[in-house]
């Protein structure tokens, strides 16, 4: 049977919120545990022991990352407005697109870049979890039935495709206008033909 995690201490908890807060502001690739324990009013070796080693702190704010993500993705679907995919996929391109979110957005395209080149270590399966977080998200704004179905696995698909290439390019430019209209315009061709409900 396998060991469960032991739970984090409160001052665990303080300093990864901490360095998460950091970690939005200044990224995660060329993060040094001296400068980031000075910000966080630690020392490299507090961090060490609570965090057993650089890795363990970066797997700890990867991970605290893709809890923050999953649950504002989950709460920019719901409403009590139109149900479905599309409408859904509208909500949370809208919410993606708000410059308040540019810094937890940039993060996640940190990571997930960093996990495609350097498979292994902290970045291990980062990029194909997120995957499935998405994808995990976009099934719940879809009926039962369609949700099952195939056909409802390869709309959550290219719904995703979607969100994640206007995303990369709103990042890169941010260009919100232009992208906001090749979203919706993406999302009504896809109704039309019956591709997302």
């Amino acid at each position: 049977m396998p060991q469960e995690a032991p739970t984090p201490s409160a001052r665990q908890n303080e300093l990864l919120e901490a360095a998460y807060r950091y970690a939005l502001a200044h990224g995660l690739t060329d993060l040094s545990l001296r400068p980031l324990a000075e910000a966080i009013g630690s020392s490299p070796r507090v961090l060490l022991f609570l965090f057993e080693s650089k890795d363990g702190l970066l797997r700890a704010l990867l991970a605290r990352a893709r809890a923050d993500e999953l649950a504002l993705l989950g709460q920019a679907g719901q409403t009590d407005g139109p149900t479905g995919l599309a409408p859904a996929v509208e909500r949370v391109w809208a919410w993606l697109a708000a410059k308040e979110h540019r810094p937890l957005l940039r993060l996640w395209a940190e990571a997930y870049t960093r996990s495609l080149v350097q498979p292994d270590g902290a970045w291990a399966g980062f990029a194909r979890a997120t995957v499935e977080d998405w994808l995990g998200v976009l099934a719940g704004f879809q009926p039962p039935a369609e949700r099952d179905s195939e056909d409802g696995a390869t709309r959550r698909t290219l719904a995703l495709a979607v969100l994640r290439g206007a995303l990369l390019d709103l990042l890169a430019t941010n260009d919100e206008k232009r992208l906001t209209e090749a979203v919706v315009h993406q999302l009504a061709l896809l109704q039309d033909d019956n591709g997302l409900g």
